[in-house]
């Protein structure tokens, strides 16, 4: 395979051309298992940061109508309210048909007609400077309104501490993939070292350098390692790319959300596996000419 990607110069060592389709098919598999791990890492942080985001510039008000006002009214007056603080962007009113629709799923069409539902106003908060429960509440209470603000954090520390561990979750699962492909990488170097070990006795014999014989099995093992690691990158590229395309501005999983960046992310797959085997065959090799 190397051999026709690089004709112009003839190797002085011998070739296995079976073995070595096993070994480009070992190490391309488990680097591209590495490439995904790195890039559902990614996307799990990236997922994580979203929902804390979210979670931080959203807050819902509860209210309730006082004597002689209808529910709508004092919703409507609790988002004009609202409307007008710093750290506000926007506060609308969750008609009955949209709290319907959240809660569809979960009851079902024939019990919502008759179901009671709280008026709620939905608010959302600056990224930046976003207003405290403390300061929507008096504002509220100014304005002469019952009314609970919910600013999320009674279960946002719960949410964001799963994010974090699903971030680190699939960081460790890189990290334990990205080992695992470094060391067939390092241990197929080895073993095909092993098999030559009188071609470098020979080499040795015949006046060759260490350093150059430790080159000639660089240069074989550092292409194979790199050809893998192309296939691998290329084939994760791919893959990141339908699942992009698919999915939308997502990617086809939502808990997973996927980036054009992500592409570049397993670009150095090629370069990372060959360094790993120039290193073990150089180290490899003039360790036995010593």
């Amino acid at each position: 395979m190397i051999q026709r990607w690089f004709p112009s110069r003839p190797s002085l060592l011998a070739r296995d051309r079976a073995n070595e389709g096993w070994l480009v098919g070992l190490i391309a598999v488990l680097c591209l298992l590495a490439c995904l791990a790195a890039v559902g890492g990614v996307a799990a942080e990236r997922a994580a940061s979203g929902w804390t985001r979210a979670l931080r510039t959203e807050a819902t008000v509860q209210v309730r109508p006082r004597v002689g006002e209808t529910g709508d009214a004092a919703a409507a007056r609790a988002a004009e309210t609202l409307s007008g603080l710093d750290g506000v962007q926007e506060a609308a009113v969750l008609d009955r048909a949209a709290a319907e629709a959240l809660l569809r799923p979960w009851l079902g069409e024939a019990a919502l007609p008759d179901l009671p539902l709280p008026y709620l106003v939905t608010v959302q908060l600056d990224r930046a400077q976003p207003a405290s429960a403390v300061t929507l509440s008096r504002a509220l209470a100014e304005a002469g309104l019952d009314a609970s603000v919910d600013d999320h954090s009674l279960w946002r520390e719960e949410v964001e501490r799963s994010a974090g561990w699903i971030t680190a979750l699939a960081l460790a699962m890189f990290a334990i993939t990205a080992g695992a492909a470094a060391a067939a990488v390092a241990y197929a170097t080895r073993s095909g070292l092993a098999a030559q070990a009188g071609v470098i006795e020979v080499l040795s014999l015949n006046g060759a350098a260490p350093g150059t014989i430790a080159g000639l099995f660089q240069l074989r093992y550092g292409l194979l390692a790199g050809a893998s690691g192309a296939i691998a990158a290329l084939v994760a590229a791919l893959l990141i790319l339908v699942l992009r395309i698919l999915g939308g501005s997502e990617g086809i999983i939502p808990a997973l959300p996927l980036a054009w960046s992500d592409i570049i992310l397993v670009s150095p797959t090629p370069l990372v596996a060959a360094t790993v085997a120039l290193v073990t065959a150089r180290v490899t090799v003039l360790r036995r000419l010593a």
